[in-house]
């Protein structure tokens, strides 16, 4: 299925019916000599997903202050400290990405915030919204009309808002001297629209606790099964969207330096670095004993297997580490690395979605086009 919304269909199709069933009988179907996996969920809301909200919440505030002093008095000085309190905030809602489901998938924050088509799209043509593109021409259609609507459910209107939309409003070409009122209302109302919607995901999962850590179960619709989905989904973002649709993986070789994410604000390496760390954090529980995935495969058993994911994490990070920023310049002079991490991060997407999966009793539930 290729449609304006064929990515976003399939992956809110994938969330609803993943959660639709927390609401059934919520007994541990799956023990593991005596593993409190409640004690596990109750540690991830706590330590590691609400808290991250709350961060996020702050780094919005913090950009919103910095991007106000950028379109009040655009110039070299307050551009440097609204990519500041962009790269914070972009970086923060990387780490949050790892959570996209209960309140995130219901607001749908990643298609508003940081759309990149998904995973059933490939680019082969400059200028396809596809991948972490940016939609400057509906972004200029927009500024122009003074008037917009960013609650649309359409690429174009994913593709022009959110951190895409920043990225190329803050720190793309004539950034600075093409800023009048009208691109600046644009900025301010892009920047409400998403202090909007982490204010009500970040509250929503206040309430929604107590569904997330009394279900314990694996199968579909449990938080269990969706935090094997979710980190297997942003593995392959990482491979493909991230990394591998630029360097060419999809495009026979063809090198979209402009596709990668935060083209213009030259941050793509931080972010990806992020990406991983944020998704290691997920699988061990943000390193508190005895409360994360990793933790749970020991308990079944499966000592060996998490030795082996844990040590995929680090190669695959020491690769990525080795790719200076900016991608995009990368891509063209060094190749040779961003291959060598593309591989490194395709092996840990195999652990995931089948030995991870297989030892949890997880079934993987969405669908990638290019395989693993």
């Amino acid at each position: 299925m290729k449609k304006i919304t064929a990515s976003f269909i399939a992956m809110t199709l994938l969330l609803t019916s993943l959660f639709s069933c927390s609401k059934n009988e919520n007994k541990d179907d799956n023990p593991a000599n005596g593993f409190d996996k409640a004690a596990m969920l109750s540690s991830y809301s706590d330590n590691l997903i609400i808290p991250a909200y709350a961060t996020m919440q702050q780094k919005i505030a913090a950009l919103q202050i910095a991007s106000d002093a950028f379109i009040a008095n655009p110039n070299a000085s307050t551009q440097a400290a609204v990519k500041t309190a962009y790269s914070e905030t972009h970086l923060q809602y990387i780490k949050i990405a790892t959570f996209n489901f209960g309140p995130a998938d219901n607001a749908l924050l990643d298609n508003y915030l940081n759309f990149c088509g998904g995973l059933d799209y490939s680019f082969t043509a400059d200028g396809e919204l596809t991948g972490f593109s940016v939609d400057t021409n509906s972004i200029n259609n927009n500024i122009s009309a003074g008037a917009y609507n960013l609650e649309m459910l359409t690429r174009s209107g994913f593709y022009s808002q959110g951190f895409p939309a920043l990225n190329y409003l803050y720190f793309g070409n004539e950034a600075i001297t093409k800023m009048d009122s009208k691109r600046a209302k644009y900025i301010s109302d892009l920047l409400a629209r998403m202090k909007i919607l982490i204010d009500k995901v970040a509250n929503d999962w206040i309430g929604y606790r107590s569904t997330f850590v009394s279900n314990t179960q694996t199968n579909s619709g449990s938080p269990i099964a969706y935090i094997v989905n979710q980190m297997s989904y942003q593995l392959d973002l990482l491979k493909g969207p991230r990394i591998g649709w630029p360097l060419g993986k999809q495009s026979n070789g063809k090198v979209f330096e402009t596709k990668c994410e935060a083209y213009y604000a030259g941050i793509s390496m931080a972010l990806a670095v992020e990406n991983l760390n944020s998704i290691k954090r997920l699988y061990t529980g943000n390193n508190v004993s005895g409360k994360g995935l990793s933790d749970y495969l020991v308990a079944l058993n499966q000592s060996t297997l998490n030795t082996d994911v844990l040590a995929q994490f680090d190669i695959a990070l020491a690769k990525l580490k080795a790719i200076p920023d900016p991608l995009s310049n990368s891509l063209l002079t060094q190749p040779t690395k961003v291959d060598e991490a593309y591989k490194e991060i395709q092996k840990l997407v195999t652990l995931m979605k089948t030995d991870v999966a297989s030892a949890t009793a997880v079934q993987i539930s969405y669908a990638d086009n290019d395989g693993d």
